[in-house]
């Protein structure tokens, strides 16, 4: 998903989020939304409509052990895998990075 979006405008990153039939699509969307609020508290001088994706990468998070029944009263382990997601907005025109966000 966060390819989809990289080195494109925010606007336009926001509306192929919504317009993607995936399940982690409004995830990316949330996490995209704060960069963007973010970047607005953080600097007031800031336009929106300017604002770029410029970094976004999706790096593993911890796994949390879980247990699954089993045939015969035995268990089978599993375990469930999070991520982080990382989305860095900056400014078209002068190219530093006002506000990142980090989702886990």
């Amino acid at each position: 998903m966060v390819d989809l979006i990289r080195g494109r405008s925010a606007n336009e990153a926001r509306i192929i989020l919504r317009q993607t039939n995936k399940r982690m699509a409004p995830t990316v969307l949330k996490v995209l939304d704060s960069a963007i609020a973010n970047a607005e508290n953080r600097n007031n001088d800031v336009d929106v409509d300017e604002l770029v994706v410029s970094e976004a990468y999706v790096n593993e998070g911890p796994r949390q052990k879980r247990i699954r029944p089993a045939p015969m009263g035995r268990a089978y382990r599993y375990q469930r895998r999070t991520s982080h997601i990382v989305v860095f907005v900056s400014d078209k025109n002068t190219g530093e990075t006002p506000a990142n966000q980090e989702n886990a």
